[in-house]
């Protein structure tokens, strides 16, 4: 057991935003818990901090790699708990051998499923351009002309909670739904086809599938090769879903129509940060941004009050769970 009678279990959480405190100190109010807070992301330069702590708790960007996992299992840190459900910035085989890991599943499907659809309506419906107009008492409506998604055809990309709850919503607006999954669920009555087929056959392409090695850059150059000329692209699952070069290359040819994007490949050292003031270094995301048929959202997709609630409240249980039981259900 890893019970811990005689004090308070202690907690890290990095990459600190002022949500994450107000959240996790609702969801604390009994006092449970000693939690600190860092700004810092947890890295091999930073992983010192969770010194004298049970627990690190960790978000998309922080790095679970061989080496701090070595550190924090050094230093005795019993447990890594995730406030998200991917889990592709941890080696989980180190980390099965050092220490327990636990993520959030299921936070709130609807949350992600409803803020892709959220960026689609404003692509093809220019809402952002008319926003941007109507703010400056331009009320033209030359190049606001889009199109309906009734008819449309979209292929949906892995169909998991978030990907069937994604598919509910374009059937509510009369869309004709594809998906591809490598573990179809044989017991849905999703329309599965092949990965070319709905690279082939798709107006739209929505990816909700996580990152891993079999999945990285499934968007790249040869898949956008089979797509139609002027596909739309979403992405609100994981960066390294879609090789950003290629994403560029397809954009300047008119092959991707457009793109909506809450994720980004190397999104680390600029998402959840204020650069307003600074050059944009990264000359990939600079040009996406550049671009009047990309938007782009700071992996902001999970951010309702529902979902934070959740994730606080979901985070702390598999804590005191592991250290009751000495295991979690969510346990990794």
């Amino acid at each position: 057991m890893y019970k811990i009678r005689d004090r308070k279990i202690k907690i890290a959480v990095f990459d600190t935003k002022q949500n994450d405190i107000d959240y996790f100190n609702a969801a604390n109010q009994d006092g449970k818990f000693e939690i600190s807070f860092f700004e810092e992301r947890l890295d091999p330069d930073t992983a010192h901090l969770a010194v004298g702590y049970d627990v690190a708790c960790v978000f998309t960007n922080d790095i679970v790699n061989k080496e701090v996992i070595n550190i924090l299992s050094d230093e005795m840190v019993d447990f890594v708990a995730l406030r998200c459900a991917g889990y592709n910035n941890v080696d989980l085989t180190t980390a099965h051998k050092r220490l327990h890991l636990a993520n959030v599943p299921n936070y709130s499907p609807y949350a992600v499923a409803e803020h892709a659809m959220a960026l689609l309506l404003t692509s093809v419906r220019r809402i952002h351009k008319a926003y941007n107009r109507t703010r400056e008492y331009n009320f033209d409506i030359d190049d606001l002309v889009g199109f309906e998604l009734h008819g449309k055809t979209i292929g949906v990309i892995g169909t998991g909670k978030i990907g069937k709850k994604f598919i509910n919503i374009c059937k509510g607006f009369g869309m004709n739904v594809i998906a591809y999954d490598k573990f179809p669920d044989e017991k849905s009555n999703i329309n599965y086809v092949d990965k070319d087929t709905l690279f082939k056959e798709s107006d739209i392409i929505s990816i909700h599938c996580p990152l891993t090695s079999y999945s990285k850059h499934m968007i790249n150059k040869t898949s956008i090769s089979k797509m139609k000329k002027g596909v739309i692209i979403v992405n609100t699952s994981r960066g390294g879903l879609v090789d950003s070069d290629a994403l560029v290359e397809g954009l300047l040819s008119k092959k991707v129509g457009a793109a909506c994007l809450d994720v980004y490949e190397d999104e680390a050292n600029v998402f959840f940060r204020d650069l307003s003031n600074h050059i944009m270094r990264d000359d990939i995301l600079a040009r996406l941004l550049s671009m009047p048929n990309v938007i782009v959202t700071s992996h902001q997709a999970f951010l309702t009050d529902e979902a934070l609630k959740n994730i606080a409240d979901t985070t702390l249980k598999n804590i005191e769970e592991f250290f009751d039981k000495g295991f979690c259900k969510n346990e990794l």
